[in-house]
This record gives C-alpha cells, sequence and structure tokens, in this order.
C-alpha cells in the first residue's frame, strides 16, 4: 500500500458525531470511560475550542472539529510522538482536498500551514493518573472555510488561512474526516511497526523553515537560531549563537511574520 492511496475507513475504530459542542477534546474526556476502542469525536460547531497553552480556537460552523480518542501503550513520552502521526495525517488528508500546486507544511510543534499561513492546529491532552496514560485526546482544528480575524490573534502569531480561501476548493467536514482517519490509522501503524526514526523522517521532510533562522520561545526564553530538525524524541534542535539547544516545548516564530 502506498502512502495516501487507502481511503477506506480505518477497520475497528468508531465515529461519533455531534452538532454542537464546547470542544471536541472535552467531549473525547467525557466519553472516554465508555469507550470501547479508538474513536473519532466530530462536531458540526464546536463554541470553546481550546489550543495550546489554554489558548481559544476560533472555528466557524463549517470549519472541521474532531478528537481521536485512544488508549496508547506506553508513558508520555511515547504519547507525544502521535503528535507528529497527526501533523503527517493533516499533511497527507490536506494534500488530497488542496491539489498538487498548493503549498502544504508542518510547522513544529503542532500547525499545519498552508501557503505559509496556518490552516490546522493539534493539541494533544491526556487522562490518566500520574505518570501513567489512561488515554490520550487528540484534538485537531482545520479552517476548511474560513479562517478567524487575524486582529483576535497574539501579535506576531501566524496568518492565519483556510482552504476555500487559499485554494477555491470547497469540503465538508464528513469528506474530510473520511481522508483523515485512514492517513492517521496508515501513519500510526508505521510507528508501531518501526518505531519513531521513518515517523521522524517523513516529518522533517515536510517541515516549515527548516534549516532557517526562527524564533523560540519558552515561558522563560526566547531563542533565536537555525532550525536544525528534530531529535530521537521529537524536541526541537536549534542552533544559537551560544551552541546548540535541544528545546522539548516551545512557541515557535517566523522572523518577518
Amino acid at each position: 500500500m502506498t502512502e495516501g492511496t487507502d481511503s477506506e475507513w480505518p477497520q475497528g475504530v468508531a465515529r461519533h458525531v455531534v452538532e454542537r459542542v464546547d470542544s471536541t477534546n472535552a467531549e473525547a474526556q467525557r466519553l472516554a470511560p465508555s469507550l470501547s476502542g479508538p474513536t473519532w469525536i466530530m462536531t458540526r460547531e464546536q463554541t470553546a475550542g481550546r489550543g495550546r497553552r489554554g489558548r481559544g480556537w476560533s472555528g466557524g460552523a463549517d470549519n472541521f472539529a474532531a478528537t481521536l480518542v485512544l488508549r496508547p501503550e506506553g508513558g508520555p513520552a511515547q504519547a507525544a510522538q502521535l503528535s507528529f502521526v497527526a501533523a503527517l495525517a493533516l499533511d497527507q488528508a490536506l494534500t488530497a482536498v488542496c491539489g498538487p500546486y498548493a503549498r502544504i507544511a508542518i510547522k513544529w510543534p503542532n500547525d499545519v500551514l498552508l501557503n505559509g499561513g496556518k490552516v490546522a492546529g493539534i493539541l494533544l491532552e491526556s487522562m490518566g493518573q500520574g505518570q501513567g496514560v489512561d488515554s490520550l485526546a487528540i484534538g485537531i482544528g482545520v479552517n476548511l472555510a474560513a479562517a478567524p480575524d487575524p486582529a483576535t490573534l497574539e501579535p506576531e502569531a501566524t496568518a492565519p488561512v483556510s482552504v476555500l480561501g487559499e485554494t477555491g476548493h470547497q469540503v465538508t467536514q464528513d469528506e474530510f474526516l473520511d481522508l483523515l482517519a485512514p492517513a492517521f490509522a496508515a501513519w500510526h501503524k508505521k510507528l508501531e511497526d518501526f518505531g519513531f526514526d521513518p515517523i521522524r523522517t517523513a516529518w522533517l521532510a515536510r517541515a516549515a523553515k527548516l534549516g532557517e533562522t526562527i524564533i523560540a520561545r519558552t515561558g522563560r526564553d526566547s531563542l533565536t537560531g537555525r532550525f536544525d530538525g528534530i531529535d530521537e524524541t521529537g524536541a526541537l534542535i536549534l542552533q544559537t549563537s551560544e551552541g546548540r539547544r535541544v528545546i522539548p516545548a516551545a512557541d515557535i516564530y517566523f522572523q518577518g511574520g
């Protein structure tokens, strides 16, 4: 099987669609104890979507908001690798709907870009006791039909775009999920069969600004340097004027926006 050719719904994965919900990740947390296996939870309208570090995620009624609930093996480090699986699946699904002339790239750690603008985001939230991960919610939001007003975003944030606005292509929420779910399943199987290395290689082939100067802001520091890739854990590798830094978590900004 080649990547991108299998569009059948993945075996053993459930689909749960709700008309309106505060957040699909919040709904995932509510439903997780009763789920018997992997489940995609999609909503027609999300009223209080969440992004990283408690930020809001603005989504219109025709945009895509869904969460995949899994019970991953291993601990938090293994669960975090599924963010890269989700990014590759998003890249694959967006390539299918946007066409060959669209420029799609993955922005570390959790965004997907279309023609240089942010079109999608990923949010992982774990549920469990202590260091264990009983369930994992992989939330995905995609601007299919409309992008939020840039004035509502923080300064220096990557400008938002939509699939419709950039390509003129209309795609429904159901059509997108039918592409995303099998893409995720295929990349997830590759992770399970071969480990993180092929996921890392594929991710780097699609990485935005690889080899270029970026700004990484942690809770305390702002570091500028050359984006040299990610390590075997998925942490950012930044070559700064003071040497090589490995950064497990940060917000990334591009020079000039």
